[in-house]
C-alpha cells in the first residue's frame, strides 16, 4: 500500500504534506482507503475519480491504476487503509454467497456513507499514536469488524471482496489499449491478461503484428505527443503519465521516433 505510512499489521495510516503522485499501483490484496483530510485521486484505464474527506473507497486486487494524494486548505492529506487477506475473506464470505445474478464489480467503488462506517475509522486513529505495531490478532479483529459493517450497509461490496479468483483470460486488444500507459514488466501484463508470458507474446504478435516492446513504445510516444501538442503540457509533466521510466529515456525515444526533441513540438501539430 502507499509508502510513507505507518504499518499496523494490515492497517496503514498515510500523511502527506506535499502532493504525492504514485506510479503504477497493482495490489495483490483487496484494499479499502478512508480519507480523513485532503483529496485522493485514482486513475485507472480511461477512467478517473477524486474522493474527499469522509470517502471510503474499495480498490480491487489486480486493478491497474495510479493514485494522487493532495493536501487541502493547508492541511496534510491523511488516510487510513486496510488490506483484506484472502483467507479472512474466504472465511467471511463462505457463509454469504454471491447472488448468481450479480456480476463482479468493475473498477473502484465508493462505499455508501453511514455513521457506523465513519465511526469504525475513527476508532482506528488512537492506535497510530502507539510505538508498537498493532498486533496481528487485533488487526484481524478490526478487519473482521469492518467487513461486518460494510456487508450490512453496502452489499455491493461483496461483488469485489468475495472475488478472489485469478485473472481470467482477458481480451488482449482491449486490455492493452486501456492500459498501455502503465510501466509494467511484460510478466505482469501477461498475468493480468490471464496468460503465461510465452502465450502473451504469441497472442500479442497475432493481434498487433509486432512485438509488445515496439507497440508499447509507439503507443506511449503517441500519447505523450498528443499531451504536448494538443493539451499544451510540458515533456517533464507527461513522461510518467505516458509510461516512461524517466525523462532521459523518454527524450531519447521521442527524438528517435519523430526526429526532433519533445520541446520542439509545435502546438496543435499532428503526429508526423
Amino acid at each position: 500500500m502507499p509508502s510513507g505510512g505507518t504499518t499496523k499489521g494490515r492497517v496503514f495510516v498515510s500523511c502527506k504534506r506535499e502532493k504525492h503522485y504514485s506510479r503504477e499501483l497493482v495490489l495483490d490484496q483487496h484494499a479499502l482507503v478512508y480519507v480523513f483530510a485532503g483529496t485522493l485521486g485514482i486513475a485507472y484505464g480511461d477512467q478517473s475519480a477524486v474522493f474527499g474527506p469522509g470517502a471510503a473507497v474499495i480498490i480491487p486486487r489486480n486493478q491497474l491504476g495510479r493514485l494522487v494524494k493532495l493536501p487541502a486548505d493547508g492541511e496534510a492529506f491523511r488516510s487510513v487503509s486496510l488490506l483484506f487477506p484472502a483467507d479472512l475473506l474466504q472465511r467471511f464470505y463462505g457463509s454469504r454467497p454471491l447472488n448468481p445474478a450479480e456480476t463482479r464489480w468493475d473498477g473502484v467503488l465508493e462505499v455508501n456513507r453511514h455513521p457506523l462506517v465513519e465511526g469504525f475509522f475513527r476508532s482506528l486513529t488512537p492506535y497510530f499514536s502507539l510505538q508498537d505495531e498493532l498486533p496481528p490478532d487485533l488487526a484481524e479483529i478490526k478487519i473482521s469488524e469492518c467487513l461486518t459493517v460494510l456487508d450490512r450497509f453496502d452489499p455491493r461490496i461483496r461483488r469485489i471482496l468475495a472475488a478472489l479468483d485469478e485473472p481470467g483470460k482477458a481480451d488482449l486488444a482491449g486490455f492493452m489499449e486501456r492500459n498501455f500507459m502503465f510501466n509494467l514488466p511484460l510478466e505482469k501484463f501477461s498475468y493480468l491478461t490471464g496468460r503465461s508470458l510465452t502465450t502473451f507474446k504469441k497472442d500479442f504478435k497475432a493481434v498487433f503484428h509486432t512485438t509488445p516492446g515496439r507497440w508499447l513504445t509507439k503507443k506511449r510516444l503517441e500519447r505523450a505527443y498528443y499531451q504536448i501538442a494538443v493539451q499544451k503540457q510540458k515533456p517533464v509533466d507527461v513522461y510518467i503519465d505516458a509510461g516512461f521510466e524517466n525523462l532521459a529515456h523518454f527524450s531519447v525515444a521521442f527524438k528517435r521516433e519523430f526526429g526532433y526533441n519533445a520541446s520542439q513540438v509545435v502546438p496543435n501539430q499532428v503526429i508526423p
